[in-house]
């Protein structure tokens, strides 16, 4: 078969196999630092346990995502993407040591979210300049869109393996300072791990072929932005697209505040609050099915886009995401609430899988990248937004029946929405001169 042949190709391509296992020791790191601010943030007995302190947490964790993400093209056209790798996991490494002793000798106060936001930013460079690498050491097309296809799942695995390595740590070391902090040391030798790996690469072996010096940085900063303008424009106009990205928007700040609502609730509502490490297992627990739910989507979207059109599958997995709310509404009991969630991972999961391939169909070539750039700013504003709604609706239980009643009838306003403007357009896109 022509998978397992690009498979093998692919293997034997000594960049390419630098280049991932860059990107999967990096990934983990990245896992391993996210749990460790989990454990920092939510789960240990003085750590905030209101639903204002998990969303300025959130906030923390999301916005360098939000805001560095448009611009790391300029920088990654002038820099050599090698030295970005080597030298840009050595100062996370540096940085994610320095937040670990804030924390020990000052709380988890604004020194530590200041540095969580550096680190976090510095993440997003560093995958984006693995991404622009990529093409540098793979040969055709067709085995670039196979590399697409690994890579980016690969390296989720890893996080997801990162992540939970550090929730298991947190549950098995003894109580005290190494208990708090023992996932940010581990994420640490991990991007000291990932800058070895990269030492190993060739100083212009990813990239870039033509260094773009000859204009200064700040027009070219400048330049990001106005292509970014024209980009939702070109959306907006085309019709397709732009709906189904600003529907998985709006249904995103849903995503994020049921986010809220499981931590909250793992937190204060199914354990006792006195017990950190009971409330990071029931969060666990509740995560874990969600995820399910996601892997089970990833089986089912392509069996339906067999039978109905993309837009059709969107409608379908965000009201029937719904019908995982509804048994939330009627018993917060853990079991309950789990087959909530599961329910509710195929809605999400499904829809935004749908979004993908209409964003890419529906989209020139010349806009594709700027789209999904605009659909990562999109996600992760709107889980910005969530939080901050979060602080005035969510109770510190995490568990509201208004709420999620309020949330289920505006899934079904953005669903029914959608569907109405996508049919007016016959389910196509506009033709653009």
């Amino acid at each position: 078969m022509k998978l397992f042949e690009d498979l093998k190709i692919l293997a034997q391509n000594s960049g390419f196999r630098k280049l991932i296992g860059v990107r999967l020791v990096s990934q983990c790191g990245d896992g391993m630092f996210q749990a460790g601010l989990a454990s920092l943030f939510f789960f240990r007995p003085e750590a905030m346990t209101d639903a204002a302190g998990v969303a300025a947490a959130l906030v923390v964790m999301l916005l360098p995502f939000s805001i560095v993400g448009p611009f790391t093209g300029p920088f990654l056209d002038r820099w050599r993407r090698r030295q970005v790798l080597l030298y840009g996991n050595l100062l996370r490494a540096g940085l994610v040591l320095l937040a670990a002793f804030a924390d020990q000798m000052y709380g988890d106060g604004p020194v530590v979210y200041t540095l969580a936001l550096i680190i976090l930013g510095l993440s997003r460079f560093m995958l984006a300049g693995l991404s622009a690498g990529l093409p540098m050491v793979v040969g055709s097309k067709e085995r670039l869109l196979m590399a697409n296809s690994v890579v980016p799942t690969l390296g989720g695995v890893a996080t997801a393996v990162g992540a939970v390595i550090g929730f298991l740590m947190r549950l098995l070391l003894p109580e005290g300072a190494s208990q708090q902090v023992a996932s940010l040391v581990v994420a640490c030798l991990l991007y000291v791990g990932a800058s070895a790996v990269a030492r190993a690469l060739g100083k212009d072996e990813l990239g870039p072929e033509h260094p773009d010096s000859a204009s200064s940085l700040g027009a070219k900063i400048k330049q990001t932005a106005v292509d970014l303008v024209d980009a939702v424009r070109y959306l907006a106009r085309r019709g397709t697209p732009g709906l189904a990205l600003s529907t998985m928007a709006l249904h995103r700040f849903v995503y994020g505040m049921q986010l809220i609502t499981i931590i909250l609730a793992g937190r204060n509502l199914l354990v006792d609050p006195r017990d950190a490490d009971a409330g990071i297992a029931a969060f666990g627990t509740l995560m874990g099915a969600m995820v399910v739910g996601h892997g089970v989507a990833v089986v089912l979207t392509p069996i339906a886009h067999e039978r109905i059109a993309p837009s059709q599958w969107v409608v379908l997995c965000l009201t029937g995401g719904t019908l995982g709310q509804l048994l939330i509404v009627f018993s917060h009991q853990q079991t309950i609430f789990m087959v909530g969630m599961f329910i509710f991972g195929i809605g999400v999961q499904g829809a935004k899988i749908a979004v993908d391939t209409i964003v890419q169909s529906d989209t020139a070539d010349a806009y594709r990248g700027r789209a999904f750039s605009i659909y990562d700013v999109l996600f992760n504003v709107a889980e910005c937004v969530a939080a901050g709604v979060a602080i005035f609706l969510l109770p510190d239980i995490g568990w509201s029946r208004p709420v999620q009643i309020g949330l289920i009838v505006f899934v079904w306003t953005v669903a029914l929405g959608y569907r109405y403007l996508v049919g007016r357009l016959d389910d196509k896109p506009r033709v653009i001169a």
